[in-house]
């Protein structure tokens, strides 16, 4: 299992999961033009797509997914009252490449499974995704106000996990952002703080060296720099030597991670 993080922030959100026969794209938050050009970055043709899943109905995640559907003719996989919201933000797409993704199902993709489960984020229906093949696990679990217990048992045993660092609570508090969206970004519907990260990650991780891509950072209220070193503590108070138990990796909103492999 391969994959990379094709661009991860405020601006706009993908991820490529692909093995030798499947490329998955989820979510596509950057413009189709932009998408085609992330994708042969990552040497991947966009007619070469299987199919998008989309996490939920946020601009930031959505821009390109109607462009590519239509384009390439692309099946598109979301939950029922995410499709609600699509519907009048994407365009049209013809009925034939609409599917529907229930809370905790498992869809297989040629030699791929892919596993769903509710987030707290206020969307429609958010969620986040677990990727299996044979042995191998990746979790992608960004977007999400806190991590519920239910959700920490679902992604432990993951080799990789892309996972929310969104923000510094300081820089967030007395930043430029009216206090409705400081509040709404807070609260258990917005977004995972830097110290959240870290505490989920410290009851996640079983220390057998998973990779960690750090994700979804404000642009406003985060530096990757200060989103490392948080998590970074956080851990090693936990008992993590990070860099040997844990690999800690950063994320770009305009620059695709390399190729990853599990």
């Amino acid at each position: 299992m391969r994959f990379s993080i094709l661009a991860s922030g405020s601006s706009g959100n993908a991820i490529l999961v692909e093995t030798d026969q499947t490329k998955i794209l989820v979510d596509a938050g950057l413009s189709g033009k932009q998408m085609e050009a992330q994708l042969r970055e990552v040497n991947v043709d966009p007619k070469s797509l299987d199919a998008i899943l989309v996490t939920h109905e946020h601009s930031d995640h959505i821009k390109g997914v109607g462009v590519l559907a239509r384009r390439y003719d692309l099946p598109v996989y979301s939950h029922e009252k995410t499709w609600a919201e699509l519907d009048r933000l994407i365009g049209e797409i013809p009925e034939s490449q609409k599917f529907l993704y229930e809370e905790g199902e498992v869809k297989h993709f040629a030699d791929l499974e892919i596993e769903s489960f509710g987030i707290s984020h206020d969307a429609a229906f958010p969620m986040g995704f677990c990727f299996y093949q044979g042995e191998k696990k990746l979790t992608l679990a960004t977007d999400l106000g806190y991590v519920s217990q239910r959700i920490k048992e679902k992604v432990k045993g993951s080799q990789a996990y892309i996972f929310e660092s969104n923000h510094d609570v300081e820089m967030l508090r007395i930043g430029h952002y009216p206090w409705n969206v400081k509040r709404r970004i807070l609260s258990d519907v917005g977004h995972l703080s830097n110290e959240d990260s870290g505490l989920a990650l410290s009851e996640i991780l079983n220390g057998s060296g998973e990779k960690v891509y750090l994700s979804h950072l404000s642009k406003d209220n985060n530096m990757t720099e200060l989103a490392r070193l948080t998590v970074k503590n956080i851990l090693e108070e936990n008992g993590f030597v990070v860099e040997k138990d844990v690999k800690l990796l950063d994320t770009s909103p305009t620059k695709p991670t390399p190729i990853d492999e599990i």
